[in-house]
């Protein structure tokens, strides 16, 4: 389409009475319909397949968005290919395919950033941004200006030894990084909820393919984008060196921290939803990020711990291979109370708490004579320390109180014996008008 928009427009209004106006009209208004009518039938079918998840979901739903300017598109390009076999005017036409076609890009651009990014301000500020380039360049190539515009880009250059940069390239560098990046980021999110609805990985092998696969296609994209914009690849030698220097000198936490993340996936000694005290931190793994895990204790509040720490200090992973976690409640009662009595009650005890786990069973030992009394010892098991100890405890401490309590059990307190050895002799009262000084 070599006319201009202006041109154009002239000649929609030459031709508002012209029969062959109205058939371009007529076929806009036709394509309409039946791409509403194809957008109708097929949304019904694709609804039924909503549900799928992997590649397959992602296909629907981008189908789903597309289906209408698709249709629209085809069918008006069909009708144009028709009305030009007997050589009658399409203009009105030529206008509405690219409409239709950025309408498509737009749709498609959209949903791969909502799907590949968290939706926030600043990403609704980015489809904005997007919509309103597709549209500025659909303008300018009805204007018949693009080829003027890119030019002028072109123009702006500077000469960096044998490489010539133009802000243009510069702005189709920006383009295709931002165009690789984007569906880099979303094929790793793609894959990262396919290996969660596949059965039979583990956690943290899903986690490792999710990284790994995230970092193969985030360095593919970079490198395709570079190779894309004519600029070679032997030049990233020099930006190796400079990685290697800031790797020695200042980046060598990041980089270990990075490294030790790999280690802790393909090792397999932390994994998500593990329970973990690492140094005075205590609680459950809620991610694996790629420079440190988020760990949630029972406050609800997230530490982020580095990952090189879980590899060169101790941790205590209290679900690394069973779950379950053994409870102990001490207590103690007089030398005066029968100790078969007591742990027998302290054993009818023991399932005051519904997460007490009946396998392993609950026992009751006999520790210790103490200074103030016999000392003994429920011990009980569950399975879900994440929640925590303290409920279980209180149920158990409570269920006991009430129960030694009832049989006359007594829970002895600290006593001490005062033996005085000398008393001192009376006091001998002051005389009247003497004071206690003299």
């Amino acid at each position: 389409m070599n006319q201009t928009l202006g041109t154009q427009l002239t000649q929609l209004l030459t031709q508002a009475g012209d029969p062959q106006f109205w058939w371009q009209l007529g076929v806009l208004v036709v394509a309409a319909l039946g791409a509403s009518l194809i957008n109708q039938r097929l949304q019904a079918v694709l609804a039924l397949e909503a549900g799928v998840a992997g590649l397959r979901h992602v296909a629907i739903r981008s189908l789903q968005r597309l289906l209408w300017p698709l249709s629209m598109l085809l069918l008006v390009i069909l009708g144009r290919a028709v009305l030009a076999h007997y050589a009658l005017h399409v203009v009105l036409l030529d206008v509405a395919v690219p409409v239709f076609l950025a309408l498509a890009v737009v749709r498609l651009c959209v949903y791969v950033l909502r799907k590949a990014f968290t939706v926030n301000p600043l990403l609704k500020s980015s489809e904005n941004a997007l919509a309103l380039l597709v549209w500025a360049v659909v303008i300018l190539y009805l204007l018949g200006w693009l080829p003027g515009v890119l030019q002028a880009l072109d123009s702006m250059a500077m000469q960096l030894g044998e490489t010539r940069i133009s802000v243009l390239d510069v702005l189709q560098l920006l383009v295709v990084v931002a165009i690789a990046f984007t569906l880099a980021i979303w094929l790793s999110e793609v894959i990262n909820r396919s290996m969660q609805s596949t059965a039979g990985i583990s956690p943290s092998m899903q986690v490792g393919i999710s990284k790994f696969s995230r970092f193969a296609l985030i360095t593919a994209a970079f490198l395709f984008a570079l190779n894309a914009v004519g600029i070679n690849l032997s030049s990233l030698a020099i930006f190796g060196g400079a990685l290697g220097v800031g790797l020695g000198f200042g980046l060598q936490r990041i980089a270990s921290n990075f490294i030790s993340g790999f280690i802790l996936v393909f090792d397999r000694s932390i994994k998500p939803g593990d329970v973990v005290t690492v140094g005075q931190n205590f609680g459950w793994v809620q991610e694996l990020r790629s420079r440190y895990v988020v760990l949630r204790n029972r406050q609800g509040v997230d530490t982020l711990i580095p990952n090189e720490n879980l590899i060169t200090s101790e941790v205590v992973n209290w679900s690394f291979v069973d779950r379950n976690v053994r409870v102990t409640i001490p207590v103690q009662i007089s030398y005066d109370d029968d100790p078969e009595q007591a742990m027998a009650l302290m054993l009818d005890c023991a399932y005051a708490s519904p997460r007490v786990l009946h396998e392993p069973e609950p026992t009751v030992r006999f520790l210790a004579f103490g200074d103030n009394g016999l000392n003994l010892e429920l011990r009980v098991w569950i399975e879900d320390p994440e929640n925590g100890f303290g409920e279980v405890k209180s149920a158990l401490n409570l269920a006991i109180w009430k129960a030694f309590k009832a049989a006359g059990i007594t829970i002895p307190y600290p006593q001490r014996d005062l033996h005085i050895k000398n008393m001192p002799g009376p006091l001998t009262p002051a005389a009247p008008g003497e004071t206690s000084d003299e």
